[in-house]
């Protein structure tokens, strides 16, 4: 027996009920919403939640609440997009809304999700065996709970950690392709992410900063996003953001790009996962000391770039500032390029940010490098963003002055011009957050949220139909106390 709440819509409740009370279960909550669902875990203390896939019954704050209690959750989801929200909040035992009770209980009892079927697809391919889950199903101690607490957060924000791919081949480079599968299994998956690079010159424009920002804007928006830190120089997502760099996983995916092993399932165990109610996304950390710089040829970066594109509906990349190609320097044609990653970087991306600091010195570097940059790529592509735009460096109407300097000197008409917020940004650093979780109403925030929604992302009308995740792989969500 075990104690039940259910916060279901209510044809799938009424489906439900009789094999819930026929196998010997309890419901002692039905909560509508959130708070009611909050409110019946501090009141009631059920075993699990069988909750639907959605912002009104699943949150971050449910998922914290029950690994607080030691409640297990299963969701739901009817749709791709309710399976792929589930994700993002770092949920992965999600079953199909028309499934079964007895399959449902399975789950809930040994782990595992029921993949969601379309009309007319077939039968999925086989997945990975089910994780271990935390032991027992039945209530449990207090001091058990708070056991689990810290291990089960964890293999939440890395719900790729532990998979375990023994006696699979879900683990193992599919053909030749790690990314590739059957054509009736993936129907409708051929198209790629588009690929976001983030220049700007050297003395510190705000490159990480702005590309940090304009992942989690991009996120917010309801997209897939991977930021990765392709800077060989300084990588500094990881600080930015509070993560953990001593195994960098930009570097870490080159090595398996290199060998061609890199695996949908190898991308959710090295990479990072920036955690939020709203705004979630995956982050390969860069390389943490520059000496490093050899491991990101060009090649390894073009092919884990290529990846990542088939992996997220967006890719994000931070690059280091140098364009300089080296071949002048060095008397070896085939040696490593410190710039390579950078150049790669730039050459394979569909849309290039490139920023500079709104000041004197700032705008000299951003003019002087302008006229490298179009020399490694064409303009068409090209978005300039000038950061810190204020008045005490450049007068009164800086906006106009930034503006009229631009043109003038770099023949640029269209910038978007991000203002100066310290207080924002520092909050940001601070905290580990991105400017829209640590200052939502932050100028700079507002400037950055302008640039994603009329520059990177498409129209409302030209926009394409979002790709649910490759069934070649499957989520898990581990959560094993120990």
């Amino acid at each position: 027996m075990t104690l039940l709440a259910l916060a279901l819509d209510r044809e799938t409740e009424d489906r439900l009920l009789a094999d819930i009370i026929e196998h010997g279960h309890v419901i002692i909550a039905r909560p509508a919403n959130v708070r009611e669902l909050l409110a019946a875990i501090e009141r009631h203390d059920p075993e699990a939640l069988i909750v639907g896939a959605t912002a009104g019954t699943l949150t971050i704050e449910v998922l914290a609440a029950s690994d607080a209690n030691g409640i297990r959750v299963v969701a739901l989801a009817a749709t791709e997009a309710e399976r792929r929200y589930a994700a993002e909040l770092g949920l992965h035992e999600v079953v199909a809304a028309e499934a079964a009770w007895a399959d449902i209980e399975r789950v809930l009892t040994e782990g595992g999700d029921i993949p969601l079927r379309i009309d007319d697809d077939p039968p999925p391919a086989a997945v990975p065996p089910a994780l271990p889950r935390r032991s027992g199903s039945g209530r449990r101690a207090k001091e058990d709970r708070r056991a689990d607490r810290p291990e089960a957060r964890r293999a939440r924000r890395r719900p790729g950690a532990d998979i375990s791919t023994a006696g699979s081949a879900a683990g193992d480079p599919i053909e030749s392709d790690p990314f590739s599968s059957d054509d009736d299994v993936t129907a409708g998956l051929t198209g790629s992410g588009t690929v976001i690079a983030v220049w700007g010159p050297a003395g510190a424009p705000g490159r990480t900063t702005l590309a940090i920002n304009i992942a989690a804007e991009i996120a917010a928006a309801g997209h897939t996003v991977v930021l990765a830190d392709v800077d060989t120089y300084s990588g500094s997502i990881a600080p930015s953001l509070g993560l953990l760099d001593e195994a960098p996983g930009f570097a870490a995916a080159c090595r398996l790009s290199g060998s061609d092993t890199l695996t949908p399932v190898e991308l959710e165990r090295i990479a990072h996962r920036y955690n939020s109610p709203r705004g979630a996304f995956w982050v390969l950390t860069g390389i943490g000391r520059p000496s490093r710089w050899p491991e990101l040829s060009a090649e390894r970066v073009s092919g884990t770039i290529s990846a990542l594109r088939r992996w997220a509906d967006y890719v994000v990349l931070d690059t280091g500032f140098s364009l300089e190609s080296d071949e002048e320097i060095s008397s070896d044609l085939f040696a490593p390029r410190r710039n390579a990653a950078t150049l790669a970087a730039l050459g394979i991306a569909d849309r290039v940010v490139a920023c500079g600091l709104a000041d004197p010195v700032g705008m000299a570097r951003f003019l002087r490098a302008w006229s490298d940059l179009t020399d490694v790529i064409s303009t068409h592509r090209v978005h300039v963003v000038m950061n810190r735009v204020r008045s005490s460096a450049v007068g009164p109407a800086p906006a106009a002055q930034v503006s009229s300097a631009l043109r003038r000197f770099g023949g640029i008409d269209a910038a978007v011009l991000v203002p100066h917020d310290q207080a924002g940004v520092d909050a940001a650093v601070l905290s580990g957050r991105t400017l829209r979780d640590a200052a939502p109403r932050s100028p700079a925030r507002l400037g950055i949220l302008a640039l994603v929604r009329d520059e990177l992302l498409p129209t409302p009308d030209a926009h394409p139909a979002r790709r649910p995740w490759r069934r070649v792989f499957a989520w898990r969500r581990t959560a094993q106390a120990t």
